[in-house]
């Protein structure tokens, strides 16, 4: 998870005393982001891994970083990227874990790569943005930010959307880095963008989720939660999925802001959403993760685990992935809740799940990227 929860588990400590955005692509490729090519954390293209054989998945492979992999990967032609505390964003061969490049930063890289057009965009706490050529690693440009870099990257139309602590939301363009537009918020941005329609949704550190216009950074809505917002949201049929400290999921109408329901998650919401077949998938710091009715918000099934969810959830053919503090990734029915696998590492895992071509990928505290697949 990113560096965001280092600090948090000390502040917790004294005071307790996600279609507008690239084209649906098929296969390998549908995972090429924190949001995955839909900005839902779905992929329906998913055909390997299913109910019936999850609790198969063995490991693969695992590659040991230097520090925490709190990054979420992305899987694009046979290589998986992400990025380690240790100041690198990597890039495997998806195959082997063979390292195929890897690119030295100047701070911890808690975002999670896109990879769009043979590129990959990541933010570092350098307070860079960067994007960096796929195939060989090579810098191609870098944008300065003033704050630390720990958003995740979306890329639309030839644009970069991403946030920093520096309260800023960038839009820079995708070929050049060059800055289009910033729009200033109240608070750190560590909400990862979503963009659907034409609109760019995200949240902030000063309570509040925004929708801007993805073209101009004009504002266009902003709704007010009771504390921070670190979700990231999930846009979906017309709807903006985003959590909050305040313990909340909110549904909001992504036109005009309005609330459409929330739901009372018992504990602080950081965990990203994923949307899947008319059901919202999130986690929580009450160890649980919840599965409601993406329209009204009603319970549908929960799920304990032994620590905090602040990992996202990925949905793939009836299966619901997450990682929790409790230092354990699971496998669950989407449908049901029930556990059908689960692999315990050697920490905390924060980083959220990426699912392609029937290989699930996910990164520990303990300083590993994992993958697992039905070949063991």
């Amino acid at each position: 998870m990113r560096r965001v929860f280092v600090l948090v588990w000390t502040i917790f400590a004294l005071f307790a005393s996600a279609a507008w955005g690239q084209a649906p692509c098929k296969g390998q490729n549908y995972w090429n982001s924190y949001h995955g090519n839909n900005m839902e954390r779905w992929d329906p293209y998913e055909n390997v891994l299913n109910v019936d054989n999850v609790g198969n998945l063995g490991l693969k492979w695992s590659y040991s970083t230097g520090n925490i992999v709190g990054s979420s990967p992305a899987a694009v032609n046979g290589v998986v990227y992400f990025g380690s505390d240790d100041h690198n964003v990597y890039a495997l061969n998806a195959s082997t874990g063979a390292v195929v490049w890897s690119y030295y930063t100047k701070g911890g890289v808690f975002s999670s790569p896109a990879v769009v057009s043979g590129v990959v965009y990541i933010g570092s706490d350098d307070h860079n943005v960067y994007a960096l050529n796929a195939k060989t690693g090579t810098l191609l440009w870098s944008y300065a930010t003033g704050g630390l870099v720990e958003s995740s990257p979306v890329v639309a139309n030839g644009v970069v959307y991403i946030g920093s602590w520096d309260h800023n939301v960038y839009a820079l363009n995708a070929k050049t880095g060059t800055l289009l537009w910033s729009y200033a918020t109240g608070g750190l941005v560590a909400s990862s963008p979503a963009v659907a329609n034409n609109i760019v949704y995200v949240g902030s550190d000063d309570f509040k989720t925004y929708a801007l216009d993805a073209h101009t950074g004009a504002m266009l809505w902003s709704y007010p939660t009771r504390s921070n917002v670190w979700s990231s949201p999930a846009v979906a049929n017309g709807v903006v999925y985003i959590g909050s400290w305040d313990g909340n999921l909110y549904a909001l109408n992504a036109g005009t802001g309005s609330l459409l329901w929330k739901y009372p998650a018992g504990g602080i919401v950081t965990s990203s959403v994923a949307v899947a077949n008319n059901v919202v998938y999130i986690g929580s710091w009450n160890h649980s993760l919840y599965a409601l009715n993406a329209q009204t918000g009603a319970l549908q099934w929960s799920y304990a685990t032994g620590g905090w969810v602040n990992s996202s959830l990925a949905v793939a053919n009836g299966l619901v992935f997450v990682g929790s503090r409790d230092g354990s990734v699971y496998g669950l029915n989407a449908q049901t809740g029930g556990m059908l696998w689960s692999y315990a590492t050697g920490n905390y895992v924060t980083s959220s799940p990426a699912v392609s071509n029937g290989v699930l990928y996910v990164g520990s505290w303990d300083h590993t990227l994992y993958a697992f697949d039905l070949s063991q």
